[in-house]
């Protein structure tokens, strides 16, 4: 009995140590935590297409959506349609905030033509 209570409590630590672990590395945690403290942060998955990614910078939460398409090299994202979750939180951005989220969205991908979707597209077109 006494040995079955310690392999039980052995198996208790080893999950709490695993379920901590796996907490702290959560990039969806990552990305709360960035948002309420206003720095930039991308949680996107490369491998995966048709999944929107999700973007904090200062404050602001942007979603965006890849599209698949042909270079002269391969396959790769060639279109990015991004927008605010809530355009009431855009108080304070500027025109260069947005063009510093394009140059970090084009480091990740080259090749992709980044659209705003409104009210960033009327901003960024006057």
């Amino acid at each position: 009995m006494v040995l079955i209570l310690r392999l039980f409590l052995l198996a208790l630590i080893i999950f709490l140590i695993y379920t901590t672990i796996k907490y702290l590395l959560n990039p969806q945690r990552k990305l709360e935590l960035a948002h309420e403290q206003k720095k930039y942060f991308l949680l996107d998955d490369t491998s995966n297409i048709r999944k929107n990614f999700l973007l904090t910078y200062n404050g602001v939460m942007f979603e965006g959506e890849k599209y698949l398409g042909t270079t002269e090299r391969s396959f790769e994202v060639i279109s990015i349609f991004i927008w605010p979750k809530k355009t009431s939180a855009l108080k304070g951005l500027k025109r260069e905030d947005f063009l510093k989220i394009e140059r970090s969205l084009k480091k990740q991908y080259p090749d992709a033509i980044i659209d705003w979707k409104s009210p960033v597209k009327e901003f960024l077109n006057d």
